[in-house]
């Protein structure tokens, strides 16, 4: 009996590394940590002053007292407060990474993507039409062929 040699474990890793996606996964995890950055300049510039027009500019510090009294903050806190304020600015910066990455990478992609599926579908209906008409004409050639050998053979 042969056995045949299983692949060693450094060679799994070696082939997963080779594959490529590990690359493009680290790609993306550089691009998000930077893309975090500019929304995160987003919220802190744009969004809180907003939002602090109306009321605090630190989205943070908005919060209910869910059991009374709700005095202090951090550890020295009494009483239980929902801090729903952060939960609302978390919403916020997902929601605009979101809307970012949808409207200035996936929408453009998509269009692009359409747009040369539909080039190669024009390419190819082209190439049908071509080879119909190639087709077409090979069949007038044989009949004017056959046509002029019928033509021969009765004047004989």
């Amino acid at each position: 009996m042969s056995e045949k040699k299983q692949p060693g474990v450094w060679d799994g890793f070696k082939a997963f590394l080779m594959r490529g996606n590990v690359v493009d996964l680290a790609v993306a995890v550089v691009i998000g940590a930077a893309f975090t950055n500019i929304v995160n300049s987003v919220v802190k510039g744009v969004i809180n002053p907003l939002v602090g027009a109306i009321g605090t500019k630190n989205l943070d510090s908005y919060s209910s007292c869910l059991k009374s009294p709700c005095t202090g903050s951090g550890d020295n806190a009494t009483g239980i407060r929902i801090m729903w304020g952060s939960v609302l600015g978390a919403t916020l910066s997902f929601v605009i990474t979101a809307a970012v990455v949808y409207f200035l990478m996936v929408l453009p992609m998509a269009k692009y993507l359409a747009r040369v599926e539909a080039r190669r579908k024009a390419k190819e209906g082209t190439q049908e039409v071509i080879e119909v008409t190639e087709l077409e004409v090979l069949k007038e050639i044989r009949d004017a062929l056959v046509a002029q050998r019928g033509t021969g053979h009765s004047q004989d």
